[in-house]
Formats: C-alpha cells, structure tokens, sequence
C-alpha cells in the first residue's frame, strides 16, 4: 500500500474539490505528451535561477511563450509544443564535469546506501558514466534495503512474503514511466504479474470504520452501471465514515480562500479549512495515509503530500474555474519534460500490457528489481561492493577538493577519498555523519513499522474480498489497541507467486503512533497482535500455518509542515559543508515510494552529466511551475 499516490482512492475524491476528473485512454497512435502550457516569465525565472539552482533544459521541446502570468494562466493563446529530435546527436565534450569524472580513475563515485535507490543510482552511473569507477557503500550485510521478497516451504509447495513494499502502480507520472524504464533495461518484462483493474483487488478496498469494513468508491468502467451508481449513493448515505464528505465538497466553493501568508499546513488542517470540519480527514484521508506514509495527518505536509491541491486552492477563483473547465490534467513542468523524454522509450507492447493493471509485481515479488539491479551491477568490473561498511563520517578535503569517507572498519581501504558521494541514505543517518554540518536534514524523523505476514491454509477465511483495509486515525483504542495502520489480503492482490492454496494476509502496526516508543514487540508479541487484530475485525480465529514478523526500523520518512522549505536550507547546508561534493537521492526527500525513488535516483544522475557541483535538491530552491498536459497514460 505504500507505493501509492495520496491523490490515489479516497483523496481522489477531496480532488474533486479542485478539479474535474476527465476520462483518459491510452492510445496506442500517439507516443508524446501534447498540449504543455508555459511561459516567458516562466523560463526567464528558471534562466536567471542562482547557478546551483534547479536549471531548465528546453532541448528537443518547441515551447512558444505566453500562457502564464506571475504563475497563472492568462488570457494568451494556449501554447502546444511537440517533442523534436536534434539534428545531431549530443556530442560528450571533453572538458565536461562528467568527461573528467569518468577518466580519472584514482577519484571515482561513491553511493552511500544499497538500497533501491542506491541500486538505481548506481545502475544510471554505470549507464550514463560507463567509464566511471563506482563504489558502494552498505552498512549492512545484504542489498536491497526495505525491498524483501521471500519465499519459504509450507505444505509441500512454496509461498511468497513480501516484507516490504508489495506491489507498484502503473501511473502515468514521470515517476511511473522511470520504473518501467528501468524495467526495460534489466529486460524483466516477461516477469510482470498484474492484478487487473476488475479484479477484486482493484474494486474493493475497504477503510474500517467505526466497527466494520465499509467499501471504498472506486473510479472506474464497473462504476458507469447504475448498480454500482446506487450502491456507492446508499454508502455514502447511510456510512458514518463518508460524514460529512458530500457537504464539505458542495460548501466549499463558498468558503474563505486560504490566508495570503500561510506557507504551508498539515493535512488535517488543511481538509478542515476546506470541508468545514475534521470528519473527512480523521475517518478517511488519515486511513489512506497510514496506507502510504503511516503517518499522523496533523503533521505531514500538504504542500509536500499534495503540492497539486495545494497549488489549484491558491489560485484565484476565477483562474481555478477556467482551468478546471478546460480539463485536461497538471503536471509539474519539470516532471512533464520527464515524461515526455521517457515516454517515447517505451515499447507499446509493455504499455499495453500493463493498461490493464491496478498494480503490478513480479512473479518472485518486488525484490526482483533489487536482485536483478545487484546482478547486473555485480557483473561491471568498474562496480565495487562494499557491505558490512559502516561509515562513521564524511568529510569535504579542500586540498583535493574530494569527499573522505571514513568507516567503523580499521580494514585498509575500508574508505577513501571520492571525487562524488551520492548519498542514498535517509537524511537524518546522513546528518549524523557531517559533524552538524545539516541540522536541516537532522529533522527528518522517520516512523518504524511492523509488518507481520501470516499464512492460513484455509483459502476462504476472510468474510470480504480485496486489497485489504485502512485502519483511520478516529477508530477508538478499544478497536484498535495494537494500534494497527491496517490489512493487505495478499491472496487477492496478487495472483499466481504462490504454489499452494491458502490465504495469505499482511498485517501492519505501529508508524506514527509508536513515536513514543522506547523499544518495540518482540516477534512474538508482533505474532500475537497481529492475530488479535484479524479476530477482532475479521473474525479469523484459525491459527495460521506460518508466521514472519519483521520490524522495519526508521523505515518511512515524514514530510511534515515546512518540509519543503527546510530541504531548500539543507541544499544550501550541503553547498556550503561539501562544496557540490555530496548530493542526495532517496525517500526522505520528493517522494517515499518506489517509483520516486528510482525517479530520484535518474534524476541525481542525469544532473551529474550536466554539473557535476549539485546536491540533488534543487528542484526545492526555485518555485514549483505546473502545466497543463493531454498526456496518454497507462492509466487514468
């Protein structure tokens, strides 16, 4: 559940405050994104942005000037532009930042962190920077971070655990086409396994409240019958959780605009602003978001949760209208040149596949794409591993104008000196090693989360079919004193990685609500809360066949009120502490899901070709620029 969208389920429909969903298909004729809205000024501010700001690059695109003014859209025509190709390809100059990295072997790149962005991170090194030496860096004694498929021996045949995240959406985000991407270049097509979108996975997702699993509408074509039409009308009549929902969204065009001076709010603030009271956001939105973020929705940030929302209530009424009446969809203009690039680069046949998906996995779950990166990578000679490697500090040396690294082992070249570090680690462990030098990433707090995976041999335990429930912030201690996020019926979501019958669940506890906590459950402790919930809520009282509890320390990053403008100081911390030298990738930063961090980690990368002086974030030192798109996605 964590590798979806806030926007996605419920909050779609907070959306609709602001926005008028429009029907989207993929079409099969067209391979670019059309009808991209910008401006002069636009490009003027990111022209003139300071020289380690985020800069624009307009290459390959037609961009005609005139259709946003002081960042709205004015009353000039509509500017369409058309992806082109150079008329010569892009030659590598040899005084380039990137040229020198690669040719220079006794100062080559260091990636802190083996997760899946560290892993991606390395695998665009490798890519773009085939020259390059590359070392990486981690802690511990295996690859692939939080991403952990497992199978075991049960019953004479095989189930598969995912202790981590499970499954990924096909979006139609630049972040979504950067995975399949990735996906095409470790050739792991033929290893997809999607759950379709009239699966029952995709149609019922469920929120418990205040005592039993109400069904969440879902858009979609099973919801154009009037069946389905008059069911969704009677739940959100009779449903206590859909309180106060159809009014906040009929009285919120005549409530107050937001104050001139507010920068930015948490969550629950922000929907009790604009629905007229906290019922929306305690029974619905905060269940979504423990799904996501297993975070509390009166700290995590709007502004950087959902920057689209954010920015459409700012606008004045009349512009909103307008945008809304034209249709169409938004996109920052920095994700939609991603978009564009990527999405030519995608064979038909994959896009086609997965526009029949919900989600999608892989036959031996999501550590494939972890696993498959750490084979390839293992098979470059100019690819170094360095594991059990705790690094105890990094250190900017003037007189080599390097990055030292210096670890816990007294191995010789245990570490080193390094022309670039790109830290994939979370911003708080990274900040721990810089002597204070980033007390801005040293308040990214993170959340722990235990996931306990249970298997039943009996197939038909559980009273519903689905992806499982959210559990919201309102449920009352003596429903919920294990202070579970919620249940993922791993049978339903995915199909066809199991060679036994049975009924597998997935039942996640703690995140913001363990804050507190001096220490955690034990396993077994984890196994008996786990149980308790699914009796208490689903009536399950058989003993399951097989049990796995996983404690998943400091493993989801919050985004709370200001995050945004403490990750502009933290560029400047790591400009002024590292000179360039270090920059950062990963999921403490613009996006905790898989997608994102695999988007991060190109996009680290790709700015690295360009100048090898940046930290990763300078996309927060210049205001964010939308724009108005017609794109043809996987998924609408």
């Amino acid at each position: 559940m964590r590798s979806q969208k806030p926007e996605h389920a419920v909050v779609t429909l907070l959306g609709q405050c602001f926005t008028t969903p429009k029907c989207q298909s993929f079409h099969n004729s067209s391979r670019t994104v059309q009808g991209y809205r910008t401006s002069a000024q636009t490009q003027r501010q990111h022209v003139n942005a300071q020289r380690r700001g985020y800069q624009t690059h307009t290459e390959g695109l037609n961009i005609s000037s005139s259709t946003l003014s002081n960042g709205y859209p004015s009353k000039s025509p509509v500017a369409r532009f058309q992806p082109h190709q150079p008329k010569h390809a892009k030659q590598q100059n040899k005084s380039s930042p990137s040229h020198a990295i690669q040719n220079n072997d006794a100062t080559g790149i260091a990636v802190l962190g083996g997760g899946i962005t560290g892993l991606a991170t390395a695998h665009y090194l490798a890519k773009e920077l085939p020259n390059a030496k590359i070392t990486i860096f981690e802690g511990s004694e295996r690859m692939g971070g939080w991403l952990r498929s497992q199978r075991y021996d049960v019953n004479g045949g095989k189930i598969l655990f995912e202790q981590g995240p499970r499954t990924l959406r096909p979006s139609a985000t630049a972040s979504g086409f950067t995975t399949l991407e990735l996906i095409q270049d470790l050739k792991l097509e033929n290893q997809l396994l999607i759950a379709t979108k009239d699966s029952d996975a995709a149609r019922n997702r469920f929120i418990y409240y205040p005592d039993h699993l109400v069904k969440m509408p879902s858009p979609g074509k099973h919801m154009l019958n009037m069946a389905s039409i008059f069911q969704v009308a009677w739940s959100l009549r009779v449903e206590p959780v859909f309180q106060g929902l159809v009014y906040g969204i009929c009285t919120w065009p005549f409530r107050a605009p937001r104050p001139k001076d507010l920068q930015d709010e948490s969550v629950g603030s922000f929907l009790e602003r604009n629905l007229g009271g906290p019922n929306v956001g305690d029974n619905m939105v905060s269940a979504v978001l423990h799904g996501i973020y297993a975070g509390d929705i009166q700290r995590l940030s709007i502004k950087s949760l959902m920057p689209k929302i954010w920015y459409l209530e700012g606008l004045p009424e009349s512009v909103r209208n307008g945008r809304v009446m034209r249709g169409g969809a938004l996109m920052e203009y920095r994700d939609a040149k991603l978009h564009n690039e990527i999405f030519q680069k995608i064979q038909p046949s994959l896009t086609r596949f997965l526009s029949s998906a919900s989600v999608y996995t892989f036959k031996d779950g999501i550590g494939t794409l972890s696993g498959t990166l750490e084979k390839s990578l293992r098979g470059n000679p100019n690819v170094e591993f360095k594991l059990n490697s705790q690094i105890k500090s990094l250190e900017y040396d003037n007189k080599d104008d390097a990055v030292k690294i210096t670890t816990a082992s007294n191995l010789p070249n245990s570490g080193g000196k390094y022309k670039k570090v790109i830290s994939t680690i979370s911003g708080r462990n990274l900040s721990t090693l810089t002597s204070e030098a980033l007390p801005s990433l040293a308040s990214i707090y993170s959340v722990t989360v235990m996931v306990v995976n249970l298997y039943y041999t009996n197939p038909d335990i559980l009273p519903q079919r689905g992806f499982g429930y959210l559990i919201p912030r309102s449920i009352s201690l003596d429903q919920n004193p294990e202070r579970a996020l919620g249940v993922v019926f791993d049978s339903d979501a995915i199909k066809g990685q199991d060679t036994v019958p049975g009924t597998k669940v997935t039942v996640m506890l703690g995140g913001h609500w363990w804050d507190s906590f001096d220490s955690y459950p034990d396993q077994d402790e984890g196994t008996a809360m786990a149980m308790a919930v699914l009796k208490r809520h689903l009536g399950v009282h058989d003993e399951p066949a097989l049990v796995k509890v996983a404690l998943q320390k400091d493993c989801i990053p919050q985004y709370t009120v200001g995050h945004d403008a403490r990750m502009k100081k933290a560029h400047s911390e790591l400009m002024v502490a590292f000179k360039g030298k270090v920059a950062v990738a990963g999921n403490s930063y613009a996006g905790v899901g898989l997608n994102d961090c695999i988007k991060s980690a190109r996009e680290v990368v790709m700015g690295f070709k360009e100048d090898d002086d940046l930290t990763g974030l300078e996309q927060f030192t210049v205001p964010r620029h939308w724009v108005d798109t017609v794109p043809s996605p996987i998924n609408s």
